[in-house]
């Protein structure tokens, strides 16, 4: 018998993650959630990952399939390309996470259920809050070089957003869903922020706490940070450079509300 819960699909983009991509929890996961697809999007991989991966949707072929990009385009682009691909067909939530399960897909029906019971909610944002009986682990210049650049995102989107860039994040597929991919990110650690910008767009006039009617942050009971993260130091100085491009680029969208 068919299953009858809604598609919920999302977007794993992967770069050169051959040495530390597990298949097991992956396939664990959608044998336990038949109603969850998984899009892996090879970012130009120059190590066996593309291999990997094929591997992976062979196993699982009705769940799993894997979107080939080259060269490298980097995660924006590698996630914007997953979503329009998935948008094109049948599916009724969409997001993205990362390969390295620092959020352990054991969030997503989390995620799945508060769009479920919360009919005007369109986005839902994974946060690494560390609080007492919540397992956050960060490396302490990440942690606090994050504070400051979400707190300088969060000033320049207008929204009381803890943290926006943490790679976890469920949007409910609507008429405006594909508009917010469908133009390239201008940055590449910081397109998160620009998600956020190009969803003010869409919803003029709103801002501040009552963008919570449409976007709810989830703080993250368990969240690791992986050895072997793309994220590079050259990127975290970048980061403020980004978010000025990201606040003169979105100047009209963010000038509403």
């Amino acid at each position: 018998m068919p299953d009858a819960r809604p598609v919920t699909t999302l977007i794993v983009p992967c770069f050169d993650e051959a040495g530390r991509l597990d298949p097991a929890p992956f396939l664990a996961f959608v044998d336990a959630h038949p109603e969850v697809r998984l899009l892996f999007v090879d970012d130009g991989s120059a190590d066996d990952t593309l291999a990997v991966l094929q591997g992976m949707a062979a196993e699982r072929p009705d769940q799993l399939d894997v979107l080939a990009l080259a060269p490298n385009r980097g995660k924006a682009e590698a996630v914007r390309r997953g979503m329009l691909h998935v948008l094109a067909g049948d599916t009724a939530y969409v997001g993205y996470w990362d390969a390295d399960l620092a959020t352990p897909l054991a969030f997503v029906p989390d995620f799945v259920r508060l769009l479920v019971e919360r009919p005007r909610l369109e986005m839902v944002l994974g946060a690494r809050v560390k609080l007492l009986g919540r397992e956050v682990q960060r490396r302490p210049l990440r942690h606090y070089f994050g504070r400051v650049a979400a707190t300088m995102a969060s000033w320049l989107l207008g929204l009381p957003v803890y943290d926006t860039q943490c790679g976890a994040k469920l949007l409910r597929v609507g008429p405006g869903t594909a508009a917010l991919f469908a133009e390239p990110f201008s940055t590449r650690w910081a397109f998160d922020v620009e998600l956020l910008a190009r969803w003010r767009g869409q919803h003029p006039g709103v801002a501040g706490e009552a963008a919570g009617d449409f976007l709810v942050e989830v703080p993250l009971l368990r969240w690791l940070d992986v050895h072997g993260s793309k994220v590079k130091a050259t990127d975290l100085l970048r980061a403020p450079w980004d978010l000025l491009r990201i606040a003169w680029r979105y100047r009209r969208e963010l000038a509403r509300g």
